[in-house]
């Protein structure tokens, strides 16, 4: 992910996200819950936003000026969400768990290379 800021960021999109990596065999999601955004990303950004949902720009801009992280206003709630259906699946979401889960599948020779 990214979770797109006032486009993505709702309960149905999270939890369809999470439902479908579990179907498609996947075994980790590692979330963000909004988008950065660097200048010349700003500006690509901003134009696909005019061109495709105009008027969000004016959001962005009233909610996040020129920050480069553009947290979702409902991360918190988003979160707890995605936790929740991340452990329903079995879905590895926290780096920790992610790394070690990763290293199981290789033998001790092959995880000497890392």
């Amino acid at each position: 992910m990214p979770v797109l800021p006032f486009l993505e960021d709702n309960e149905e999109n999270v939890s369809g996200i999470v439902r479908l990596a579990y179907v498609n065999g996947a075994k980790f999601i590692y979330p963000a819950f909004g988008v950065t955004l660097r200048q010349n990303q700003r500006d690509w950004y901003y134009k696909k936003l005019d061109q495709h949902f105009p008027g969000l720009k004016e959001k962005y801009i009233k909610k996040f000026g020129n920050a480069y992280e553009c947290r979702s206003p409902k991360a918190k709630a988003l979160w707890q969400l995605f936790q929740k259906e991340c452990d329903r699946f079995g879905i590895l979401y926290k780096m920790e768990d992610i790394i070690n889960g990763y290293k199981q599948g290789y033998s001790d020779n092959q995880l000497s290379l890392f």
